[in-house]
């Protein structure tokens, strides 16, 4: 199961993690973050080179604008508390395992 990030824990659960973090920017509303859901959960359980979760963006507004997320779902992959690749969309599971595989 993915992790639940928030704005109050963001900076010590992400930003000061000792290793990638990929964050699911998303809402209960949105159709294709609801799409997204079920392979962030399986990356969460399947990929442990990495801490990987979500960021409800109604309830986390703050952390939502700092990064400029404009659209969801967006993800965001964190390495040393700075972003290191962007993804806009509904995106393949095996396109994130690329990505983070990239970073270890």
């Amino acid at each position: 199961m993915a992790l639940e990030f928030t704005d109050l824990k963001f900076e010590e659960e992400v930003l000061k993690a000792d290793m990638p973090v990929l964050v699911d920017f998303w809402a209960p509303w949105c159709g294709p973050c609801q799409m997204m859901g079920p392979v962030i959960d399986e990356l969460a359980e399947e990929y442990k080179d990495a801490k990987i979760g979500k960021l409800n963006v109604d309830d986390n507004g703050q952390t939502a604008e700092e990064y400029n997320v404009m659209s969801i779902p967006t993800i965001i992959i964190f390495k040393e508390g700075k972003e290191a690749q962007t993804f806009s969309g509904v995106t393949a599971k095996e396109e994130l395992i690329k990505a983070l595989d990239e970073l270890k």
